[in-house]
C-alpha cells in the first residue's frame, strides 16, 4: 500500500519530508510538489488506509501545507489520483486501481511517465515524447485512462512498441518499477564542551572513550566501519588543533579507534590545554571476515592498526608499511606503502621448472666496504683469490639531486665456492660488496 502526498506550489520540501518520516520510513521525492510514502505494515501504528490518510492531512495542516492525498495498493494509482481527484483525501482497496482510475482522462499518463521511465530505460523520455503518445490516443478515439487499459496488449504492442506497452500499464495503475526510497545523510559525529581544561594524554583518553563508545555502537547497528577519523581539539587559544587518521581497514572497535587516536597525538600533540574535544567518522561498509582451514589467520584489523600506529609513533612518519618497487634504475630504489595483509598472502600455486629462478642476489641493506686489488682493470682479489669474474656493467643516474649514483658493477666468484657482487664507486674510487650471489 502507498500514499502520495500532492501540496500546493511553493511549500517547502524539507518540511514535506519531514511530515512523511513521522508516518514511514521509506519515502520517494517525485518531484518538489510530490512525495510518495510506503505504508506496507504500518496499519498497527496509524489504523487502516482511511485513518492513516486521515491523520496525515491532520499532521501536514498542523505544518501550514495545504496537500492533497491518495492511498492505493500501486505508487503509480496513487499519484495519478492525487492530481486528478479535487478533495484532500482520496483511498482506494488494493485490486481496485484500474477501476478507479477508468474515468479519468488519458491525458494524466504524463503525471506519472516521466517517473517510471528510469526504470525502463537509463534516460528519461522527453516531453514532447509523452504528447505525441497521448496525442495518438486521441487519435484512436481513446478519450480515458479505461480506454487505453482496454485495448489488446498485442494490438498496442505492434503498433506504438514497448513503450505502448508501457502506458497501458500505467493507464492500469500498473508500477514499473519499485519505490526508490531517499536514504536521509547520516553524520557520525560525535562531541562534548568540558567543564575544565584538561592537558595530557591520560585524561584526555577518558574523554575519548565517551566519545568512541556511543560511534562505536551507531556504526556497528548501521553495518558500517570507520574509514577515516578526524579529530578536533578546540584550545584554550582559540586554535583548533585538528588530526585525520587514514585507517588501512573499517573498524568500528571503541578501543581500537581510541588507542589509534591517543598514538597519533602523542607524535602530534596539542599546544595548550583542551576545552572541547569533537571526533567524527567517515564511514564505510564494515569487512566482514571469513578464515580459512588452508592458511594461518592473519591478526584482527583491530590489532594490525594498533600495531601500525605504535611503529610509525616509533619510528616516525613513513618509516613503516609495506615496500614496492620503483620504476627506476637506481640500486636498492623502492617505495614505502600503506601495509595491506590481503596483499600478502602467499599463493599456494607450484612453480614450473621454467619458472623456478636459476640464481638470485641477496643484497646487503648497507653495501660493506671491501678491499679489492685489481690488475688491468679486472679484480683480482676480494678478501681471497678470484677465480672467475664478469663485468663490468656501468649504471649511473640521478645527476641532478643528491640521490645521484655512478659506478661499475662486477660478479666474481672466489677460491672457497662465495660468489659476490661487488660495484666500484667512480666518484669516490672506493669499492663495496654489494650482495651474495646464490
Amino acid at each position: 500500500m502507498f500514499g502520495v502526498i500532492s501540496v500546493a506550489e511553493g511549500s517547502s520540501l524539507e518540511l514535506m519530508q519531514a511530515v512523511a518520516h513521522e508516518f514511514s520510513p521509506r519515502i520517494e521525492v517525485n518531484d518538489p510538489r510530490t512525495i510518495t510514502l510506503d505504508l506496507s505494515g504500518l496499519t498497527r501504528l496509524f489504523g487502516e488506509a482511511r485513518a492513516m490518510g486521515e491523520a496525515l492531512a491532520r499532521t501536514a495542516g498542523a505544518r501550514g501545507l495545504r496537500v492533497r492525498i491518495a492511498i492505493a495498493g500501486t505508487r503509480t494509482a496513487a499519484r495519478v489520483l492525487a492530481h486528478a481527484t479535487g478533495g484532500p483525501l482520496t483511498v482506494v482497496d488494493p485490486g481496485d486501481e484500474a477501476a478507479a482510475l477508468a474515468r479519468l482522462p488519458v491525458e494524466l499518463l504524463a503525471v506519472c511517465a516521466g517517473h517510471d521511465a528510469p526504470a525502463v530505460s537509463n534516460r528519461r523520455t522527453p516531453a514532447s515524447s509523452h504528447d505525441a503518445d497521448v496525442t495518438t490516443f486521441r487519435r484512436w478515439g481513446l478519450h480515458t485512462l479505461g480506454d487505453v487499459a482496454a485495448l489488446s496488449a498485442d494490438a498496442v504492442a505492434a503498433r506504438l512498441g514497448q513503450q505502448g506497452v508501457r502506458w497501458q500499464r500505467l493507464a492500469r495503475g500498473e508500477d514499473l518499477r519499485p519505490l526508490l526510497p531517499v536514504v536521509p545523510e547520516e553524520r557520525f559525529e560525535q562531541a562534548i564542551d568540558l567543564e575544565w581544561p584538561i592537558e595530557g594524554l591520560e585524561p584526555l583518553s577518558f574523554v575519548l572513550g565517551r566519545l568512541m563508545d556511543p560511534l562505536s555502537v551507531h556504526l556497528e547497528r548501521r553495518g558500517r566501519g570507520a574509514a577515516v577519523l578526524h579529530v578536533r581539539l578546540h584550545l584554550v587559544t582559540r586554535v583548533v588543533h585538528e588530526r585525520t587518521l587514514q585507517l588501512p581497514t573499517p573498524i568500528r572497535d571503541a578501543r581500537a579507534l581510541r588507542t589509534l587516536v591517543l598514538l597519533d597525538l602523542e607524535s602530534h600533540p596539542p599546544a595548550a590545554a583542551i576545552d572541547c574535544v569533537s571526533v567524527t567518522v567517515d564511514p564505510t561498509p564494515a569487512r566482514d571476515l571469513q578464515h580459512s582451514l588452508l592458511t594461518r589467520p592473519l591478526p584482527s584489523p583491530e590489532k594490525l592498526s594498533t600495531l601500525m600506529a605504535r611503529l610509525t609513533a616509533l619510528m616516525g612518519e613513513g618509516r613503516c608499511g609495506s615496500p614496492a618497487l620503483v620504476d627506476s634504475w637506481a640500486p636498492g630504489a623502492y617505495a614505502m606503502t600503506r601495509f595491506s595483509p590481503d596483499t600478502l598472502v602467499p599463493s599456494h600455486r607450484a612453480l614450473s621448472t621454467s619458472e623456478v629462478p636459476a640464481v638470485a642476489l641477496r643484497r646487503f641493506r648497507h653495501p660493506v666496504h671491501a678491499r679489492v686489488r685489481v690488475q688491468q682493470g679486472r679484480p683480482v682479489s676480494v678478501g681471497g683469490a678470484v677465480t672467475q669474474c664478469a663485468g663490468p656493467w656501468r649504471t649511473a643516474g640521478h645527476w641532478w639531486d643528491e640521490e645521484t649514483w655512478d659506478r661499475d658493477e662486477w660478479d666474481v666468484t672466489l677460491s672457497d665456492g662465495a660468489a659476490y657482487r661487488v660495484f666500484r664507486d667512480r666518484r669516490t674510487d672506493r669499492w663495496f660488496l654489494d650482495g651474495i650471489v646464490d
